[in-house]
Formats: C-alpha cells, structure tokens, sequence
C-alpha cells in the first residue's frame, strides 16, 4: 500500500465533525494518507499565535499539501496567513450543476474559476480621511496574475475547454490592465486554446444567460472571489464546493497545495450530526488527484455525487441524514466502485 503524508490543519466550529467524517473516509482508502495534524483553531491561536503558524509552515515544507478545516476568523484571517507565508497565488474553484440538488437556476453550469490569490482591494485596510472619507490603495502585481493565467491555460487546454479573462479593464485602466496583459502573455503558450476578454459585471450576465459560453474563468483576486461564491449559489450550495490554493517554484511548477471547502465554521450547526461534509470530501478528492492517485479520488468524487444524486443527503440539501450516515453512505458507495453515475461527476 502506498504512502502519502499530508499537512491537516484542524479549525473551529464543523471542523471537528469533518475531521472525524474525513478520518473515516480516508481508513477505507487503498492508500495510506498519514496525517500530520496542526491545529490552527481559535483557542490555539490565541494561546500563541505565532507558534501555530510556525507548526504549520515547517509541517508544509516537509509534506508539501495539506488538507484544511474551516478557520474564525478573528484578529487575523489564518487563510490569509497561509497565503502570505507560503507564498500562494492561485485559487481554483471548479462549480458544476450537481443532479440531484434543488435549485432555483435550471441552466447547466461547468465553471473552473481560477482566482489570482493576492493584491486587489484585499490587500490594504485602508485608513479613515478626516470624518466621511476613507481610503485604500489597490495593488495588482503581474507575476501572480501570470501564475493564474498559465494555470488557466493548462486547465483548460487538459479540459478542451476556452478561457475568459475578466477584470474592470476599460475603468481600472493600470490594475486590471496589467493583469490583462499578463493573461496576453501566458496565452502566447497556448495558441490551440480559445480566450477573449470580458468585463466582470458583463461576465455575471452571461453566467446567468448563456452559462455554456462560460469555461474557464482567470480574474483579480476581489473578482475570483465573487464571481466563486456566485456561481456555488447558482448550483444550489457552498456546501459542495471545494477550493484549492496553490504556491509555484521558480520554474512555475506546483510547490505548495492546499485543499479545503470553500464554506465557514457554521458554529450554529457544530456538535448537532448536521453537517454536510461533500466538500470537505470533494477536497479530498481533489488532494488524491493532485499526489497522483487520480483513479481513487474519481472514484470518492463519485461515490459522493452518487449520494446526492439519490438523495441521500444531509439536511441542508433536503436530506434527511445526518453527518455520520451520509459519511457512512459515501464510504459504502466508495468500496462498492458504483458506475452508474460518472455522468454526475
């Protein structure tokens, strides 16, 4: 059995039942994922914030991914930490129509938003001018945006699909207009692959119009961040959506990633067997893709669309199970490699 070790960082609210539900899945793999575990909860950052991050980062450097639970963020964002420390400048999010989930949007979506990970409006609190204004500089530098753009272009070369960049080039003429010039550049690479440019707010009309017109989307990192929270809703849920972050070497190859839901800590629901671990296990999956076990992490990503697709759904999704038997239900369809819907995937 092959072995594989993997950074966890353990956080607050759900994030105890997702470990638990993430642990029983992983105990039916026919690999072995060994888990070091480095807990960036609330209570333990504030008991000594800096030797977290310390554990973490020296945890990464040996491990190289980690899978990540939902974090509080108070007095300091730990995603942002993370992004900062280890230097991560791509966000990839894929969103797709899942059967089996009500919603209000009928039209099929397929979307991977790749977000660059820094600069924007995120980076800069601003200050208050006087008593009604208020100021903050916005910062766009090109090598991330290069970074996002060429992890754009494999994505979606590897997928035979078009990409779209998409920013507020015609107004911010210097921030969006440099990242829309590094997009230019790293398409010069990939000539057989389709790309044209869209402002942002025409973007969401169309995602909402003609959603098969959008593929692959590369955009700031404000926008990424929207525009992923936007089409999850369209799908019915941030509870099935995953993420994953990503830090390059200096020849542009994956040095750091980092798995987790794209969801918060839901402390309304914590303890209570209600919550829906998909993402946490469409994480998984994806972390399995990406260490080289493509052929199991397909087959957890079925079992889990298998799931919802019947039905068998926590309450969230109009189910009526629980965290332990839903995480039960997928493990069964896991070991029993269920064919029938790879269409769902």
């Amino acid at each position: 059995m092959k072995s594989y070790r993997v950074t966890e960082l353990l956080g607050d609210g759900i994030s105890t039942e997702l470990a638990q539900s993430v642990h029983q899945v992983l105990a039916s793999l026919p690999v072995k994922i060994e888990l070091e575990p480095v807990d960036l909860s609330l209570p333990a950052r504030q008991g000594d914030q800096a030797a977290c991050y310390e554990h973490a980062l020296k945890s990464l450097k040996r491990t190289s991914v980690a899978l990540k639970y939902p974090t509080i963020t108070e007095g300091e964002s730990p995603n942002k930490i993370l992004r900062e420390r280890c230097g991560f400048a791509v966000i990839h999010r894929s969103c797709a129509t899942i059967p089996g989930i009500a919603t209000y949007f009928t039209k099929p979506i397929d979307v991977d938003i790749v977000r660059v990970a820094t600069g924007g409006t995120y980076e800069d609190q601003g200050r208050r001018i006087g008593l009604h204004s208020a100021v903050s500089v916005r910062v766009i530098e090109k090598l991330p945006c290069l970074l996002a753009a060429k992890f754009a272009f494999r994505l979606a070369k590897e997928k035979g699909k078009s990409v779209i960049s998409s920013s507020k080039y015609t107004i911010q003429r210097a921030t969006d207009g440099l990242f829309e010039e590094a997009v230019d550049e790293a398409a010069t690479a990939y000539p057989s692959v389709k790309h044209k440019r869209i402002l942002f707010d025409a973007l969401l009309a169309k995602l909402a119009t003609h959603p098969e017109e959008v593929q692959v989307v590369v955009c700031p990192n404000e926008y990424g961040d929207f525009l992923s929270d936007c089409a999850a809703g369209l799908v019915g849920s941030l509870g099935v959506a995953d993420s994953a972050s990503y830090a390059f070497d200096d020849k542009g190859d994956v040095a750091v990633a980092l798995f987790d839901p794209a969801g918060g800590t839901a402390p309304d629901i914590a303890g209570k067997n209600l919550v829906n671990p998909s993402a946490i296990f469409l994480a998984l999956s994806a972390l399995l893709a990406h260490i080289g076990e493509e052929k199991i992490g397909r087959r957890l990503r079925l079992a889990v669309m298998d799931c919802l697709a019947q039905g068998r759904t926590t309450r969230d999704l109009g189910g009526k199970l629980g965290t332990d038997a839903f995480t039960q239900a997928v493990i069964e369809g896991f070991r029993s490699e269920r064919k029938t819907s790879e269409a769902a995937c």
